[in-house]
């Protein structure tokens, strides 16, 4: 098969697979770039389900560019938190600021552009310009990536700068200049709807003719998958202190995954028996924590630098998610 036909047949079918099965009615599908740009940054990571609530919320407090840049910190990482990986919030924000202070509040056509600003990396880019502005720029998120690397039957694990590179020069190629936007979205939806992780629809796949690893017979065993380093697990140790109706939280300004979100004051250890405990995975370490309670009987006897709030009011809070979980089960 030559270069030029697998352009245009691979591409090609994946359009026209997307016009009659894709998913045309998300929130998101619109032109706007503000909007894609927001569910862009919000599916990193995170499964569609997942977003759909959050970005009609996330929307709804900020409709336009400049009110999001207008926003206090604050009040963005409230609206996020649940959703994880909270740097994407805070550069939201930068972002948001860039646009109004140096591009007039309009988004950048191009994809080079694009990727100067705060938090956009190479494939959100991508999906900016292509769905919003009609450019054929690739992309390459996870699930395209499952895809693309099922298709080439490729021997090496994603992480690695090979595959990267081979990613990248397969996706160039295949980018159809005529509806680019079209193409991403069939692309994201085959990852997610078809060509899933560990149950397959090959059989209804619009570029099985293409897939080198279905032609194996060996499917699953793409993406190559890189071996797994133990995470390395950590403890900490939060007090809960407590006044009547009332519980103490503190901000976390340090750097880390939690900056800028409200939780409990943390310390080398304490005495006595937790009143709740939990744990919680993150990309490079698992955390163990302990949650003790201190009953004060003067409000001005709390710590420094954090404020108390009401146990009714927890879930306004911008707080670290499984520390709302707890909060929230003691509060019951």
């Amino acid at each position: 098969m030559s270069a030029t036909n697998t352009i245009k047949g691979f591409s090609q079918a994946l359009i026209q697979w997307q016009k009659a099965f894709g998913r045309q009615n998300l929130p998101w599908q619109v032109k706007d770039p503000y909007r894609r740009w927001i569910s862009e940054i919000m599916l990193q990571q995170t499964q569609v389900n997942v977003v759909s609530d959050y970005f009609t919320r996330f929307i709804n407090a900020y409709p336009t560019l400049n009110d999001l840049a207008q926003a206090d910190e604050e009040d963005v990482m409230r609206l996020w938190a649940g959703l994880g990986y909270y740097s994407r919030a805070r550069n939201l924000l930068k972002c948001a600021k860039v646009l109004v202070r140096d591009w007039e509040s309009r988004f950048p056509q191009r994809s080079e552009d694009l990727m100067k600003l705060p938090g956009i990396g190479r494939s959100t880019a991508g999906a900016i310009a292509s769905f919003s502005f009609d450019a054929p720029t690739p992309i390459l998120d996870g699930n395209v990536k499952r895809v693309f690397a099922r298709v080439l039957a490729l021997d090496a694990p994603l992480e690695t700068a090979s595959a990267q590179k081979s990613l990248w020069k397969f996706a160039q190629d295949q980018m159809p200049k005529k509806e680019p936007g079209v193409y991403n979205q069939a692309l994201m939806d085959i990852g997610s709807l078809i060509c899933t992780r560990t149950h397959p629809k090959c059989e209804t796949c619009p570029v099985r003719l293409w897939c080198k690893a279905r032609e194996l017979g060996q499917v699953l065993s793409y993406p190559v998958r890189k071996k797994k380093k133990i995470k390395p697990e950590k403890e900490a140790c939060m007090l809960l202190y407590t006044h009547g109706s009332r519980l103490w939280l503190t901000k976390r300004e340090e750097k880390g995954v939690w900056r800028g979100l409200w939780s409990l004051p943390e310390t080398a250890s304490s005495s006595g028996e937790p009143v709740a405990r939990f744990s919680h995975d993150f990309s490079h370490y698992r955390l163990h924590a302990r949650i003790y309670e201190i009953a004060l009987p003067d409000l001005k006897k709390a710590p420094s630098n954090g404020k108390w709030i009401e146990w009714k009011d927890i879930e306004k809070e911008a707080l670290a998610a499984p520390v709302k979980r707890v909060l929230l089960s003691l509060r019951m």
